[in-house]
C-alpha cells in the first residue's frame, strides 16, 4: 500500500490508511514509536505498561530489596 508524503508546518507528514491503523491498534492520539533501521522508517504503536502489586512485591528478592530510609528527626507529633 502506497501513501504520499506532504510538508506539514517544518516536518513532512503522512496519512496511515485506516486498515493499517485497525490492523496496527492505532487510532487518533495514539502514540508511536518512530525509528531508522536499515535506511527504513518503523513506526510502532506505543503500549501503555500495566502494573500490579501482586507481581511487583512476587519480584522482590534479596538482591533488589532495600533497607531502612533515614527521614530525619521528628518535627511535628509523629510517633516512632
Amino acid at each position: 500500500m502506497q501513501t504520499k508524503v506532504q510538508k506539514w508546518g517544518n516536518s513532512l507528514a503522512m496519512r496511515i490508511p485506516k486498515i493499517l491503523a485497525l490492523d496496527a491498534h492505532i487510532k487518533e492520539g495514539s502514540l508511536v514509536e518512530i525509528s531508522v533501521s536499515n535506511g527504513e522508517i518503523v513506526a510502532k504503536p506505543t503500549r501503555k505498561t500495566t502494573f500490579d502489586l501482586k507481581t511487583l512485591v512476587a519480584r522482590i528478592n534479596p538482591d533488589n530489596v532495600h533497607g531502612e530510609v533515614a527521614t530525619g528527626t521528628p518535627i511535628g507529633r509523629e510517633a516512632w
